[in-house]
């Protein structure tokens, strides 16, 4: 936004918006989505010890893990790769046409579904995918022509999403490729994803190969299947031992068929391999009230609380929530305590107007629609307003881009 511009603009907007707008800091940014994710919950279980036998009886003496090739690729995905791309292309070229061949309308067009825990041929099949799906696909295509691409977890602004009584924390998975020692890029289905770059983490195929499991048995735990869903957790953990999500998953699991002591070395063991892991906080906290357990449990709570309350995403959520049982008192607090708490956020100023629609404000509105729109566009070192899924990044550069039922995690 150039001068002229930025002055036109100010001139419509109020000078609260303009101050904020004045001040903005994308570094500062950066700098609260870090502190965020320092949670200190190591002193809550000073005694917990990690148990031979309590392991045993939760993963089992023998496990059998599926024959899955998440990357493996049927003819017909092959057949498309040879009448779709040139022989001998390569390189930044190469990238491109993966790029295109996946998201373009006149090729794949894969579509986001964040119930499609897919292998690549299945993802290719379907044509939907969540993230994880996507980049089986993509790292199978890729590495079939030749490409160097690896599996990347990152931390995202956190988002939750409530699926009957339990409460889904997402995170997230891209693909990382490097086509020289300095040239790198990123696959992502979501373009306009805040990512840290402290946070990203090349990890193996197998560790994704028990992300995937971690997924489909998060499905069945939601259909009501239990058994079915210990059993795949179990097999995530014989992949990745020290997968905390999947210690925490499989404590929601224990604790439905009625293994309390399980479920809570679950909650606990979660909670050792990841100091900063609130749902296995949050989970222990209701297993304790469960139990009668009240003075452990308010505490458990309070620590979860007091970490929710400084998260201005929660109180998104939480308002969120409010917006869709249409009580738009409640949810203007939570959007106003979240922009209280981090006052660079478009989607923040875009939700507490939409509210203020609702009660029957449209000046608040169209102020706030308007804010939205400028820390949206004034913030382009952190959103990039496109729908091209490639980004060639610089690896000298600044990477671009609970509740009271069960808490439980994916990768998507």
């Amino acid at each position: 936004m150039n001068s002229k511009a930025w002055r036109s603009f100010s001139e419509r907007i109020p000078d609260w918006v303009a101050r904020v707008l004045k001040t903005f800091r994308v570094i500062f940014l950066l700098l609260l989505l870090s502190l965020l994710g320092a949670c200190q919950f190591s002193g809550l279980n000073p005694g917990f010890r990690e148990s031979v036998e309590f392991e045993l009886q939760i993963l089992g003496d023998t496990i059998e893990v599926p024959d899955i090739d998440l990357l493996a690729l049927d003819q017909s995905v092959i057949d498309y790769l040879d009448a779709n791309i040139e022989p001998g292309l390569g390189g930044w070229a190469l990238v491109e046409r993966l790029q295109t061949i996946l998201f373009e309308p006149e090729f794949l067009n894969i579509q986001y579904d964040d119930t499609a825990n897919f292998t690549a041929s299945e993802a290719f099949r379907e044509r939907r995918a969540n993230c994880l799906s996507l980049v089986n696909l993509y790292i199978g295509m890729a590495r079939h022509l030749g490409l160097q691409v690896s599996y990347q977890t990152v931390q995202i602004r956190p988002m939750w999403n409530r699926r009957g009584e339990l409460l889904i924390l997402s995170e997230h998975i891209n693909a990382l490729g490097r086509i020289s020692p300095t040239n790198q890029y990123i696959i992502d289905f979501t373009p306009e994803v805040r990512l840290q770059q402290q946070t990203a983490e090349v990890i193996s195929d197998t560790a994704a190969q028990a992300l995937y499991f971690n997924n489909l048995a998060v499905e069945l735990l939601i259909d009501g299947q239990p058994q079915q869903a210990l059993e795949l957790f179990r097999v995530a953990l014989a992949l990745d031992p020290g997968l905390a999500m999947a210690w925490n998953n499989i404590g929601s699991a224990l604790g439905r068929l009625d293994k309390p002591e399980l479920a809570e070395y679950s909650f606990l063991k979660a909670s050792l391999l990841d100091r900063n892991n609130a749902s296995s906080i949050n989970n222990l906290a209701r297993y304790y009230a469960e139990i009668g357990e009240t003075a452990k449990s308010q505490r458990y709570r309070r620590a979860v609380q007091s970490y929710n309350n400084r998260n201005p995403y929660y109180h998104y959520m939480l308002g969120n929530l409010a917006f869709e049982e249409k009580n738009f008192d409640t949810a203007r607090e939570h959007f106003q305590e979240a922009i209280r708490r981090n006052d660079l956020e478009p989607d923040f100023y875009l939700a507490l107007g939409l509210t203020f629609r609702e009660l029957g404000d449209s000046k608040a509105y169209d102020d706030l629609s308007m804010m939205s729109v400028a820390v949206r566009e004034l913030g382009d070192q952190t959103y990039r307003a496109s729908q091209n899924r490639l980004r060639r990044i610089e690896t000298r550069s600044i990477l671009r881009s609970t509740s009271a039922g069960l808490t439980i995690q994916v990768i998507d």
